[in-house]
């Protein structure tokens, strides 16, 4: 494959902004030269969010087709108050309603990712008990709406977040029965943040087996790469722009040069979306 060739099936760019309209992703997409973007479908801090409307749809799939973008370039995230393992029956059914909402939207636009954290304790019930809860929500998320893969994120390990470790992530898949439609999207900052070191080549290597052996590189859909303003095993979620947090250079030219990540949205959430632009060029002249 020619560096030009890994340039172009690399989709990379960052969590782009809905503001005035959910096409507007595109044009912002553009704006920092990104081949591949996040975006949220609706608010993600409410639950609740007019239906789209037609003209909204339409106008999403032709700046799709106007663009260039494919399905496969994108990353929709769901919202913040989403918890698909509470162990509250009643809080659990409102969060699945807010998901189902979520997932018909993503295929009212011709997409087909949902991203989501997989859901929290809230130190109420066992870590096993959580996963079931999951693997449930999802399931019946699946029955409701048909096309979206459902994109599991790993989680930095604040609080009683699942995800946090791969395991958690492989007990989830286990338990869901369509696993053509379940996913995983793994971020960079929460890994380490977690406890999986990348910074080093051996490190780097070892992480990627661990994940390789307990999930599996099949299952990987995206990608949020970030920088981390702490180290290894912090348990703390705080992003940094790309060089300037605790993995270092040499990790991101290592990530850059990994043919596992290619044809996968790649997405930045780093803290300064004024220079994202530059961060995408950093990037790429990384590929060798």
């Amino acid at each position: 494959m020619t560096r030009e060739e890994k340039i172009k099936n690399t989709y990379l760019g960052a969590h782009v902004s809905i503001q005035g309209g959910v096409a507007n992703a595109f044009k912002n997409a553009m704006a920092i030269d990104a081949n591949g973007f996040g975006m949220f479908v609706k608010n993600q801090r409410r639950w609740d969010a007019k239906p789209y409307t037609e003209d909204e749809i339409l106008e999403f799939k032709d700046a799709m087709r106007r663009y260039k973008f494919t399905p496969e370039q994108i990353l929709p995230h769901d919202g913040y108050l989403i918890n698909l393992g509470s162990p509250d029956e009643e809080k659990r059914e409102k969060s699945l309603n807010a998901f189902l909402d979520e997932m018909q939207r993503v295929n009212q636009l011709g997409l087909i990712y949902l991203n989501t954290h997989p859901g929290s304790h809230l130190k109420e019930i066992s870590e096993d008990e959580c996963v079931k809860l999951i693997a449930d929500s999802i399931n019946k998320a699946h029955k409701a709406v048909p096309n979206v893969i459902v994109v599991l994120e790993n989680t930095a390990g604040q609080g009683s977040n699942m995800g946090y470790k791969f395991e958690h992530i492989r007990d989830i898949i286990n338990l869901i029965k369509d696993k053509t439609r379940i996913g995983v999207c793994l971020d960079t900052c929460h890994t380490v943040a977690a406890g999986y070191a990348l910074s080093t080549e051996e490190e780097y290597n070892a992480t990627m087996d661990a994940f390789e052996n307990i999930v599996g590189f099949k299952y990987l859909k995206g990608i949020h790469l970030n920088d981390s303003m702490f180290g290894v095993g912090s348990k703390k979620d705080r992003h940094h722009s790309i060089g300037e947090g605790t993995l270092g250079m040499d990790f991101f030219k290592r990530f850059m040069n990994d043919d596992r990540f290619r044809n996968i949205p790649i997405v930045m959430e780093t803290i300064d979306e004024t220079i994202w632009k530059e961060e995408i060029e950093l990037l790429r002249s990384l590929i060798d």
